[in-house]
């Protein structure tokens, strides 16, 4: 019969209870009730007696209830804990999926469930790197590590606060029920070693399952990290309830080491404990990345007028801290038209002409900064756009350098890959330069790259006599001169720069065509 239910036609909820249990009547009301409002033909619902079926082995013996989701004899989904709106939310987002996957050949989205492997299984499925999902997110977008932890999931809150997390607008990228070893908590709470509770920290860590989960910007926020902060409230129980009655802290946690939730507290903090849970996880700009070629991607900087000067070195200092390379700068005096030009998608909005004055008022730097994600890294670092809110939520770049009085923050960056690609060309008009990479240095051509250089052409080659003197022909009556040409007959790289601004070109001429 179990069988015979999984090769069912649409989506099936199974509702798995134990022997000494029973189903539980009022999920059982719901699910009746449920099926009689959407009266759909492919919904179907089943209770499953995990004692007298050996597929269900594993849920024997457990104190939640649990549903499993099916839909073509796959598991799609499933939900621990009788929380009866997320059930009947699920439910309907499931049918939704299913119908698109009959419907309209949509790939249908499985599962794995710890409790319908056995240990040998679960093992092996863990450690194949073939079924180790990668966890991809676009690079505008940031991320932070949430967890559910032990004393919310044993009380059965961790649907409930994984509602809540959806209601605020968060995505979830990534969700995992997993329990730590002692050595895993030890591990990942190695920065608090020297403080007197981590010994309890670690045993509580250790004692049950946690819920861990990726979460990414909600709609409109630049940062993930204070925004998640702000839902979870301070981390003692007591100020939580006293200053932040509604966040998750005071109303799901019991005591300091049992606050219920975790996140990140920087994303520096987050990158750790994403690669510590998720190791497969990657932003875009890596996923796109060719064998073990590191993708460098820029962003635009502006530094405005009012701190431009005074505030420059500091802010330069801060940028090569964070990991960026100045690919590019320049300082420009911007009129109007073409403040209007490049801010043309704000012209329209209540600010405008606040901006305006500022943009126009003294010279502005630009910067290209290149790196791996720069235009995630960059938003992430200056902060929310607006001066008062970045200073209450968030003490990075903009807060930093606000100006009294000025409603105008101070730094600008780019939203969007796309948008940086604009607003560079903007301000740094596409040059072509030659460069040959001589055959001494051929091993390090790959750092170029790192520069911000993109390679429009490239060609391994090996020059002629004749070529060579060509090529050299002003340095023909220097003493150097067969020497050089002799050097030049072996092997080399001309490749061909598609770059941004004479600046640039200037510096690739200095660096690899040396006044001989």
């Amino acid at each position: 019969q179990w069988e015979e239910m999984l090769t069912t036609k649409g989506l099936t909820v199974v509702d798995v209870y134990q022997q000494w249990c029973g189903p539980c009547r009022a999920v059982v009301s719901l699910l009746r009730k449920i099926k009689n409002e959407l009266s759909d033909d492919l919904l179907h619902f089943a209770t499953a007696e995990a004692d007298s079926i050996d597929a269900l082995e594993k849920y024997r013996g457990k104190c939640e209830p649990t549903f499993l989701f099916f839909g073509g004899g796959e598991l799609v989904a499933v939900l621990r804990g009788a929380n009866a709106p997320m059930l009947q939310r699920m439910i309907v987002e499931e049918l939704a999926k299913e119908k698109l996957v009959l419907e309209q050949g949509h790939r249908r989205k499985v599962v794995k469930d710890d409790g319908l492997l056995d240990e040998e299984m679960k093992e092996e499925e863990l450690q194949h790197p073939d079924n180790q999902e990668s966890i991809i997110v676009p690079a505008s977008k940031s991320y932070t590590v949430a967890i559910i932890k032990p004393d919310a999931v044993a009380h059965g809150k961790a649907n409930e606060i994984i509602m809540k997390i959806q209601d605020a607008g968060f995505e979830i990228l990534a969700h995992e029920e997993r329990t730590l070893s002692e050595a895993e908590a030890r591990d990942f709470y190695q920065h608090k070693a020297e403080e007197t509770c981590f010994e309890d920290l670690v045993q509580f860590m250790s004692s049950g399952p946690s819920h861990i989960l990726v979460l990414s910007q909600i709609e409109g926020t630049a940062n993930v990290i204070p925004a998640w902060r702000q839902i979870i409230g301070p981390a003692d129980i007591e100020e939580a309830r006293r200053e932040k009655p509604e966040s998750l802290r005071a109303q799901y946690g019991t005591e300091t080491l049992f606050n219920a939730v975790h996140g990140s507290e920087d994303s520096d903090q987050a990158s750790r404990e994403l690669a510590f849970f998720f190791p497969n996880f990657r932003t875009a700009s890596e996923a796109e990345q060719d064998g073990e070629e590191e993708h460098v991607e820029r962003t635009l900087a502006l530094i405005r007028p009012d701190i431009a000067s005074e505030n420059r070195d500091e802010i330069l200092a801060q940028i090569h801290k964070s990991g960026f390379t100045v690919a590019l700068e320049k300082e420009v005096m911007l009129t109007e038209e073409q403040v209007k030009q490049f801010y043309f998608q704000h012209v329209d909005t209540d600010y405008f002409p606040a901006l305006l004055r500022n943009m126009t008022s003294g010279p502005v730097l630009a910067l290209a900064l290149a790196r791996k994600g720069a235009v995630h890294h960059w938003k992430n670092i200056l902060g929310p756009p607006d001066p008062r809110k970045a200073k209450e939520e968030d003490p990075d770049l903009r807060a930093q350098f606000s100006v009294e009085n000025q409603p105008i923050n101070q730094l600008h960056g780019s939203a969007t890959p796309e948008e940086a690609e604009r607003e560079l060309d903007f301000f740094f008009p596409k040059q072509r330069t030659l460069a040959i990479i001589k055959p001494d240095a051929l091993e390090d051509h790959r750092e170029i790259r790192g520069r911000g250089f993109a390679v429009a052409q490239l060609k391994e080659t090996v020059l002629s006599r004749d070529m060579a003197e060509e090529f050299y022909k002003e340095h023909r009556e220097k003493a150097f001169f067969n020497q050089l040409v002799d050097f030049m007959c072996r092997s080399v790289f001309v490749l061909t720069h598609t770059n941004t601004g004479a600046m640039q070109t200037d510096l690739i001429s200095c660096e690899l065509w040396p006044s001989y």
